[in-house]
């Protein structure tokens, strides 16, 4: 094991209808987490039927043949634990974290509800209404609400696996049937289709014999999944801009990068944060210490897995100062980058901040289960908890260059420029 080499124990197996198991003993955590991961989000969904899968993060809880509606909930709270769910593009989660000696409780509620889920008319049509609620709070009727569907609909053609964001559009949420959940549901929801973590204080053969009770006899199922639907480098700079009523301008600049399980995303990531991870680096300084002529500036990437993935850089304009002058200084330096390549100090500085964040991470319980569902289900490969520091510190100045010139070059951008509404 090398000095930056982790020593989580796993112990990987998989069920006879296809569910993969990670469990995870901790006897230090003070609680037991479930984490469950289905290989199912918004980019499997069908044109005019958007939505379904983040819908499902409401319908999972309304009950199931054994349990009441809301009682999946009630029931974990009464002992002192808690649940919730997450959906994106390509997958959906559901965890829970429950105290020692109750994950037999957590396992019974999961498999009663992937073998039986209620989607009753009535419950249909109000877990619907709570989405579109969702939708307008946080989307349509907020500051930069449409922010993500515009990186979207210029980096994506309208029929891409990527081309409508997880919330769905509120005509196909109007239109949206209880008959097509349920089939949503079937066509999704399958033991084989699902990656389950358990990290705690959890004896792993205990719970492997628990998991294989609540959830080894449900039946596996054909799974309809969109393909993966690679996307080439932008060409020619496409550019879209509005004007919205917010606080202040801003300028994205979005790149077409690699796919999550490719090495080539890690590299574009340290990129992306010897560019704008933190206030010391190299756009925080120039562009809003130095020039002031931003207020922030970050990097973030979508961590796509189909084929592409999307890179982005944006910054808030400064008052008195303009989306052009502030688009020309993020080109500039994004070009010195591809040029020069980063410095040994820029390098020592993200790993150190790699490994402050990861290592954090990990010390969660249910966090670090996520992060194992995320890698088995995304990688086919948990054991990358423990490898994934190495991996990093393994990229040199010269892969970042070299990452940076073939997929940040400034030919081969997008903009995004979301101009401030004068009052």
């Amino acid at each position: 094991m090398s000095p930056i080499e982790l020593d989580y124990r796993l112990s990987r197996h998989t069920l006879d209808n296809g569910m993969h198991v990670v469990i995870n003993h901790d006897p230090t955590a003070p609680g037991e987490a479930l984490n469950i991961w289905y290989r199912v989000g918004s980019a499997d969904e069908q044109p005019g039927a958007t939505g379904f899968a983040h819908l499902f993060e409401h319908l999972m809880f309304t009950g199931s043949a054994q349990v009441a509606a809301s009682e999946h909930l009630s029931l974990l709270e009464s002992i002192g634990g808690s649940a919730n769910a997450t959906t994106s593009f390509d997958r959906t989660n559901y965890f829970e974290t429950v105290p020692p000696g109750a994950l037999d409780l957590a396992l019974w509620l999961e498999g009663d509800r992937l073998g039986s889920l209620t989607i009753s008319d009535e419950s249909f049509a109000t877990q619907r209404e709570v989405v579109k609620e969702e939708k307008r709070q946080r989307y349509d009727n907020v500051p930069y609400g449409d922010l993500q569907d515009l990186m979207i609909e210029l980096n994506f053609p309208q029929d891409h696996p990527y081309g409508h964001l997880p919330i769905g559009s509120m005509a196909d949420l109007d239109a949206a049937t209880p008959d097509q959940a349920r089939a949503f549901f079937a066509r999704f929801y399958r033991p084989n289709n699902a990656f389950l973590t358990l990290s705690g204080p959890v004896d792993p053969q205990q719970a492997l014999a628990s998991v294989r009770r609540y959830l080894g006899d449900l039946d596996p199922g054909p799974v309809d999944r969109q393909p993966s639907r690679g996307l080439p480098r932008h060409e020619g700079v496409p550019t879209l801009e509005v004007t919205r009523p917010a606080p202040s301008s801003m300028v994205h600049l979005c790149w077409r990068t690699p796919a999550y399980a490719e090495r080539d995303h890690l590299v574009v990531e340290q990129a992306l944060a010897v560019l704008a991870s933190g206030q010391s680096s190299r756009l925080p300084d120039l562009l809003v210490r130095q020039t002031q002529i931003a207020d922030s500036v970050g990097a973030g990437d979508f961590s796509l897995s189909r084929g592409v993935s999307l890179a982005v850089l944006s910054a808030r304009v400064a008052p008195g100062h303009s989306t052009e002058e502030v688009s020309e200084a993020l080109v500039s330096e994004v070009a010195r980058l591809c040029d020069e390549g980063p410095d040994q100090a820029e390098i020592d500085r993200i790993n150190a901040g790699f490994d402050r964040s990861w290592l954090s991470r990990l010390a969660s319980v249910d966090e670090r289960a996520d992060e194992i569902s995320s890698m088995g289900c995304l990688l086919d490969d948990p054991g990358q908890i423990n490898t994934l520091l190495g991996t990093i510190h393994a990229i040199t100045a010269e892969d970042i260059t070299a990452a940076a010139r073939h997929w940040l070059a400034p030919e081969h951008r997008s903009v995004l420029i979301y101009n401030a509404q004068e009052a």
